[in-house]
């Protein structure tokens, strides 16, 4: 900006975040009507003033890729049809950046690059300023983009990495929630699908499934854990259920909470009758199963706008320390949970 004056200055001001004052200055919720109006008084006083980003030339002309393009990157297995829990996320991304003057450059990561550490082509020519990860990718692999000189952030998961910006959903406490309903409707008997490890989003969904069952004095027993998936993201068709059954699954995801009903339907279960099944994500799978999948709705919107806000925060300040933002979601009652049987054992 000719004057100097940067989101970043005045959030230094007034002891909030770039991602409040973003929110602030482009009316967007999350902020206090109190807090915003101080943002942008603060904002008046100061003479700042909003413009495309240096690096992107007028509307008339071609941008030039190396300095007006964010990178979307994504393994090759959350690529899926119109209508996907990432397809709505990438989507998000790529409407925010638009909205900043900035082209979306997109790319997914075959299962080969990955196992073998390729960087995708708009990192390895340099043909973005940036890079925003959609979906957890192997160690290795993200090691590998560590090393890079790009700022990076990663969407919908995190990892050891404390320097790179990472934006989540609240996996940990809306999976305790979600429990929380289970347990409240009657259910003493409460397993859970996911492979554990498999993703921190899944890790996170478990360890708050596991904080309600020890609040509430409940068992965890490890044989009402199943794995969905396999370490390299391969979904498992067919489940080993135990032989002696809980009266509630909480799963990690609406896509296999859809397969699981699918599947006790055709073991000869009711749901919600006999076993209730509930998801996480509340995209279009989860009205499109029956009975309609209760579940935790992410708010998409809010996600891909913090991502970019980060990210455009990074490129202005290269410097400043790396975060964690939590994007908070909501549990949907719809019809795939209910009461236990009443002969459950007490």
């Amino acid at each position: 900006m000719k004057n100097g004056i940067r989101m970043s200055d005045i959030a230094k001001e007034l002891g909030v975040s770039v991602v409040t004052v973003s929110n602030a200055l482009n009316g967007r919720g999350g902020v206090s009507d109190e807090m915003r109006r101080k943002i942008r008084a603060r904002a008046s006083e100061l003479g700042y003033r909003p413009s495309a980003p240096r690096s992107v030339r007028k509307a008339t002309e071609r941008p030039v890729m190396e300095s007006g393009s964010i990178g979307i990157l994504t393994s090759e297995r959350f690529v899926g049809p119109r209508g996907t829990f990432y397809w709505f996320l990438t989507a998000g991304v790529s409407k925010e950046l638009t909205q900043c003057n900035l082209y979306s450059v997109y790319e997914s990561v075959s299962a080969e690059d990955e196992r073998n550490c390729v960087l995708p082509r708009i990192v390895a020519e340099r043909q973005v300023r940036g890079l925003i990860v959609v979906g957890q990718l192997s160690r290795a692999y993200l090691d590998k983009l560590a090393g890079v000189h790009l700022p990076v952030l990663f969407l919908d998961f995190y990892d050891k990495h404390s320097d790179i910006d990472a934006v989540i959903s609240d996996n940990y406490y809306d999976s305790y929630l979600m429990t929380d309903q289970l347990v409240m409707l009657g259910h003493k008997k409460i397993g859970f699908i996911g492979t554990v490890t498999a993703t921190s989003s899944i890790h996170d969904r478990f360890l708050g499934y596991v904080k309600c069952l020890m609040e509430h004095g409940l068992p965890y027993r490890a044989e009402w854990t199943l794995d969905d998936r396999l370490a390299d993201g391969t979904v498992l068709q067919n489940l080993d259920y135990p032989e002696e059954m809980p009266t509630a699954f909480v799963c990690n995801c609406d896509e296999t909470a859809f397969r699981v009903i699918a599947e006790l339907q055709r073991l000869g279960y009711r749901i919600p009758e006999d076993i209730s099944v509930t998801g996480y994500d509340n995209y279009t799978v989860s009205d499109m199963c029956v009975p309609a999948i209760t579940t935790v709705e992410v708010d998409l919107t809010e996600m891909a706008h913090t991502a970019v806000t980060l990210l455009l925060a990074r490129l202005e300040n290269p410097t400043r320390p790396a975060s964690r933002h939590v994007i908070p979601g909501r549990v949907i009652i719809k019809d795939s949970m209910g009461v236990p049987k009443a002969d459950e054992d007490a």
